[in-house]
């Protein structure tokens, strides 16, 4: 059965009857191994998600996904509950993503579909998706990674502007500035990529 989560970031699927990401931490720290299993699977596809549209490189989202769920295998115990358990772990991963940044040579371009989930597309869809996609892909890599990581954590995992300040650790009102510019930049990219097709 696909995990996936309810309105209150419950992991459904997990066996663990309604267990949440909280009560999956608190098995952690106990020295769960399955809680951590579960916890890895649910968090996998939303991390590859947002990293790969940040640091595009499928073999250093995959590191920095490892990386960041050793931290929570670790330091589970560390968590303070100031903020949602999702926010902890994107704010690990952010970071992880940016000293992975500095220390690569040179990006290259992710393979996003490894980390899509859901439904197969029927074959006549599955075309001018893959092309909506590739254009809203290039002119999301064109942004600054500040205004991308907004964009990335607002529409692709539905984080609001305080949750998304607690995870890249700046201001609600920066993160409410870069979110502005986005928009904005996304919005002319997206129609000189209109004017390129035409």
């Amino acid at each position: 059965m696909r995990e996936g989560r309810n309105l209150d970031g419950q992991v459904a699927g997990t066996g663990g009857a309604g267990c949440d990401d909280a009560c999956l931490l608190a098995r952690i720290v106990a020295g769960d191994r399955r809680a951590f299993e579960q916890l890895y699977r649910a968090y996998f596809p939303r991390l590859g998600r947002f990293l790969g549209r940040m640091v595009r490189s499928v073999p250093l989202v995959e590191e920095v996904i490892n990386d960041t769920m050793l931290v929570v295998w670790q330091k589970a115990a560390s968590y303070d509950g100031s903020c949602k358990v999702s926010t902890w772990i994107f704010a690990i991963a952010y970071r992880k993503a940016l000293k992975g940044l500095r220390g690569s040579d040179e990006p290259v371009e992710s393979d996003t579909d490894l980390y899509q989930a859901g439904p197969e597309l029927e074959p006549d869809h599955l075309l001018e998706g893959r092309q909506l996609r590739q254009v809203l892909e290039r002119a999301l890599a064109q942004l600054p990674l500040a205004q991308r990581v907004v964009m990335v954590l607002t529409y692709d995992h539905e984080m609001g502007y305080a949750e998304i300040a607690d995870v890249v650790g700046c201001p609600v009102n920066t993160v409410k500035t870069r979110m502005f510019h986005a928009r904005h930049k996304l919005k002319e990219l997206l129609a000189s990529q209109k004017e390129d097709y035409s």
